[in-house]
């Protein structure tokens, strides 16, 4: 119970990665507000931990604009009254090489990966700090320290989520508010499963390519989330850790 009473955001929620992170939060006692502009798949994820006897509500918010997520601080600071956790986890991949890619496809990869990360520390920091102190966690991607062919967007979006999470802990470490991100390789997820699908490829042809025998478990991935939330990683500050069974960049 590391997080007991402890108040945490979790972004891209409705399921996943960031469903996972939610649960693990909730599982060690965290009241954790689950957001994403899915509202039925946050609110349906919310129900399933809560049903579980988690403490999780749903809300509903497009993080691809500023005020969509200043309303997510407003909100909890409104209920809860404090911000323990961050966790920076909402993300979208949209494939292809420069001459494929739209610039509708580029701006919003670059308003959903990093603006909103840059709105919603924004907003919650200042609580963070009027508080004594706060944990981050962004979900960055081996992708970013490594690029992987034909994902230009996604690649430089992550590059620059690992930077943001590097210059955020220098700055803000005096005030005892600890940035980290998690990179993780090939994670079963629905946002891989439509990219294998679309590229002809099974589960099973990605787990040959990873050294460990298979790719990563959205739990895994949560249970490296919720340690860097933790006391027990009180002096990791600006860490990029990377989350891939040993695999190269495919």
């Amino acid at each position: 119970m590391r997080f007991q009473d402890k108040v945490v955001i979790v972004t891209g929620a409705a399921g996943g990665i960031g469903g996972a992170i939610s649960a693990r939060f909730a599982s060690e006692g965290a009241k954790v507000v689950l957001t994403d502009m899915n509202a039925e798949g946050a609110a349906a994820t919310a129900a399933q931990i809560s049903a579980e006897g988690g403490n999780a509500r749903a809300f509903a918010s497009d993080i691809s604009n500023a005020q969509g997520c200043r309303a997510i601080v407003e909100d909890v600071m409104a209920t809860e009254g404090r911000i323990d956790v961050l966790c920076n986890n909402a993300g979208i991949n949209r494939r292809g090489n420069l001459l494929s890619l739209t610039p509708e496809d580029w701006r919003l990869s670059f308003a959903v990966n990093i603006d909103a990360m840059f709105h919603l520390c924004q907003a919650a920091l200042p609580h963070m700090i009027e508080a004594g102190g706060g944990a981050i966690v962004n979900t960055a991607s081996q992708w970013g320290l490594y690029p992987a062919p034909n994902h230009i967007a996604y690649n430089v979006t992550k590059a620059a989520v690992a930077s943001f999470t590097q210059n955020l802990a220098r700055d803000y470490a005096p005030s005892k508010i600890r940035v980290n991100a998690v990179c993780p390789g090939e994670i079963h997820t629905p946002m891989l499963e439509a990219g294998v699908k679309r590229s002809g490829r099974t589960i099973a042809d990605l787990d040959k390519l990873v050294p460990f025998g298979r790719i990563g478990k959205p739990k895994e991935v949560a249970a490296l989330v919720a340690f860097l939330a933790s006391d027990e990683a009180a002096f990791m500050c600006g860490s990029l850790v990377e989350i891939t069974g040993a695999q190269a960049v495919a």
